[in-house]
């Protein structure tokens, strides 16, 4: 186990985190429209992501158990920040969609940890989103013009826009629940 998280603790930071970002979809849906239509060329957004994804990752390699594969640290320590400021200078197209699916990719991974070998039927609330993050997180890596295409799909009405944060409210909200009373 790498982040010794309970399913409790995963599921109030994940339930809160969904109902405040989907909140802010539908109680200010003009202005969270427009933001997200400008997230995927925003160099801000990416740089500030990339960032997130480039600390994370290098506290990953930093402490986890990497077993037989220890000899391949340090040289992974170096070169991660190298490679985070050449994906800076280099890397214009997209870079926030890019940040954003290696952050959802590495987010999973502590969800899932917390839902494993538990009895919980809720617990799939959890694994759910976690498999919903690892599946989009890969396409918006490998081809970041699906999200582009995503959010204009998504805010091209105020009702659509509105539903889908609805959903995500809901869901946020059975996550925070089952958090409090099942977990």
């Amino acid at each position: 186990m790498i982040y010794h998280l309970s399913l409790q603790v995963a599921g109030i930071i994940t339930g809160v985190l969904l109902i405040l970002l989907s909140a802010a979809a539908v109680f200010v849906p003009t202005v969270s429209r427009s933001f997200v239509a400008k997230l995927p060329r925003s160099r801000t957004a990416g740089t500030i992501l990339l960032t997130i994804d480039l600390v994370w990752t290098f506290w990953l390699l930093a402490t986890m158990e990497m077993g037989e594969f220890s000899s391949f640290r340090r040289p992974l320590l170096v070169l991660l920040p190298i490679a985070f400021f050449l994906v800076l200078k280099f890397v214009d197209e997209f870079l926030a969609v890019r940040a954003l699916g290696i952050l959802s990719l590495l987010a999973a991974e502590p969800l899932l940890e917390a839902a494993f070998l538990r009895y919980e039927a809720s617990r799939l609330l959890v694994t759910l989103l976690a498999y919903f993050m690892i599946v989009a997180g890969l396409f918006w890596v490998t081809m970041p013009y699906l999200l582009r295409d995503q959010i204009g799909w998504s805010t091209k009405t105020l009702t659509r826009w509105r539903v889908i944060s609805g959903l995500a409210f809901g869901f946020g909200t059975a996550i925070l629940v089952c958090a409090f009373t099942v977990y």
